[in-house]
């Protein structure tokens, strides 16, 4: 059931608070080329780069550094690896700077148009809405008269399309809009993830001071309304084969070797209020730790599988652990809440029945 918002009654007296020039500072680089470092010449350009165990580790630490960040390309002559886009949407999404971003990738959903009449003008007028679209999904929505007009646009939504997605299992390729919004929208301050599933029924602005300025956070991210233990979501990702269960025992038992526990079993009162998300809806500040646990969250689901809630607790907790007196200021906020500035729609199909493959 969903909750009261205690929203403010407009835009109009919004203030930046300057709480975010107090907040961890350091500099990010990304890893933007590889070159061969195949022994036997064989060498495969990946969208995440070849991460080693030992680089991943020390990706966790809060400072100045270069690490993989998705949009790693291999050397001249091989082929690229993918999440093309054209040159003017990359200067248009250079423009923004408070974004709401989805995607529906291989026709999964129906474009959910935000509810205009809860967009106020300024957020109209100043917030970018981008819709990352392959061109399968374009295609669809084409034909079926609901397609962008000449401006690129359906109703708020500027359309984005994506040619060449970098993973064949759509829903890892959706990883890539929802956690790398810094690296997509560069001169970004704020972002809003909307899953497609999801339609947007409140102001972005009016989010953006309600989920992040009024709780001096720099990420937020609701309560799974019913799991809070990341045990109880392996085990109902396996009934609802929605992954290949030995891929997931082993991300599960890597991440238990390397210090998560249940959610309730540590005897001291936990950091989280759940160690599982609804990661449906994320509200972001870029700042450096909000954009490094964003790069730290895609590399699991780069790594391991595409099932973005067993990673979060573990990459959550080790960046905390990592780095004591260099907080991140984390919102988890009531899944009521998120429910009550969105509304939820089923997917255009059920999910196969038959589990992705373990490295797709």
């Amino acid at each position: 059931v969903p909750c009261q918002i205690e929203f403010l009654p407009s835009v109009d007296d919004l203030v930046e608070p300057g709480i975010y020039n107090n907040f961890t500072g350091f500099s990010l680089n990304y890893i933007s080329k590889e070159n061969v470092s195949s022994s036997n010449g064989i060498f495969e350009p990946l969208f995440g780069g070849h991460q080693s165990l030992q680089e991943r580790e020390e990706t966790y630490y809060a400072r100045n550094q270069t690490l993989h960040c998705g949009f790693v390309q291999g050397p001249e002559d091989y082929p690229n690896t993918g999440f093309d886009l054209d040159e003017n949407d990359k200067i248009y999404m250079a423009s923004c700077h408070v974004v709401v971003s989805s995607c529906i990738f291989g026709s999964s959903d129906y474009l959910r148009r935000p509810t205009k009449s809860k967009i106020g003008p300024y957020s109209k007028k100043n917030v970018c809405f981008v819709m990352f679209l392959d061109e399968l999904t374009l295609g669809t929505l084409s034909s079926e008269g609901t397609g962008p007009d000449e401006t690129g646009f359906i109703g708020l939504w500027r359309i984005v399309v994506v040619e060449k997605l970098p993973y064949k299992d759509m829903r890892r390729a959706g990883k890539v809009p929802k956690f790398l919004a810094h690296r997509l929208f560069p001169f970004a301050m704020y972002s809003i993830w909307l899953d497609s599933k999801l339609r947007l029924n409140a102001d972005p602005m009016l989010i953006v001071e309600y989920f992040l300025w009024r709780n001096k956070a720099e990420y937020a991210i609701s309560v799974h309304y019913d799991r809070t233990c990341v045990s109880e979501e392996v085990l109902q990702n396996k009934r609802l084969n929605k992954y290949n269960h030995t891929a997931i025992d082993e991300q599960f038992y890597f991440y238990q070797s390397d210090g998560l526990v249940k959610f309730n079993e540590s005897g001291r009162e936990p950091v989280l209020p759940s160690y599982v998300p609804e990661g449906s809806f994320i509200v972001r500040a870029h700042t450096p730790m909000s954009n490094l646990f964003s790069c730290l969250w895609f590399n699991e689901v780069n790594r391991f599988t595409s099932r973005d809630q067993l990673s979060f607790a573990y990459t959550y907790l080790k960046l905390r652990r990592m780095n004591t007196g260099k907080p991140f200021h984390l919102n988890m906020f009531k899944d009521c809440e998120r429910r009550a500035i969105t509304k939820l729609f089923h997917h255009r199909a059920n999910e196969t029945a038959d589990p992705p493959p373990a490295n797709p």
